[in-house]
């Protein structure tokens, strides 16, 4: 299942061997850049585009309904598997924490690519862990975050989560 769009463009990419020789240049080459957009959605799942578009512009409900639509997760390839998940944990985050908090993990788990990705989900696992008052399991999370987070790109709310745990 997961490698039917790889077969899909090795057809595509074999037909435009034989276009450009056979038939014409201009279809061949054609040919080539749509077999080259299937490979691309072999490797990023098209939901999750769509998802991390809609994450972006603070529509979150869009994108909750973007990703509910994936039927099998455990399918995707293990990096699209993890941000599907970490995209649904930022989706979920202000309408349903608990949910979001397992999505955050399981993205961890299942692993994230970059460390601000990384660093950012252990930032919404320590505000979850705050608003719990947990404040030990807070602390930890907000000192792996602090090291994940090289580029100080979290740094305000960084910030913004110490202050509240000092409220506690």
């Amino acid at each position: 299942m997961k490698f039917i769009r790889l077969i899909i463009a090795g057809i595509l990419l074999t037909f435009s061997v034989f276009a450009i020789i056979k038939l014409s240049v201009s279809l061949g080459v054609l040919v080539i850049l749509l077999s080259g957009i299937f490979v691309l959605l072999h490797f990023k799942n098209e939901n999750n585009l769509l998802a991390f578009y809609l994450v972006r512009k603070n529509k979150s409900e869009a994108a909750t309904k973007v990703l509910n639509k994936v039927k099998h997760p455990e399918n995707m390839i293990k990096s699209q598997e993890a941000y599907y998940y970490y995209l649904l944990g930022l989706s979920t985050v202000h309408t349903a924490p608990l949910k979001a908090e397992k999505h955050f993990k399981k993205a961890l788990s299942t692993g994230l690519r970059t460390k601000t990705d990384q660093a950012l989900a252990k930032l919404n696992l320590a505000a979850s862990a705050l608003s719990q008052r947990n404040k030990k399991l807070a602390t930890h999370y907000i000192t792996e975050c602090k090291k994940l987070d090289k580029n100080k790109m979290l740094h305000a709310q960084i910030k913004e989560v110490e202050a509240m745990m000092k409220r506690i």
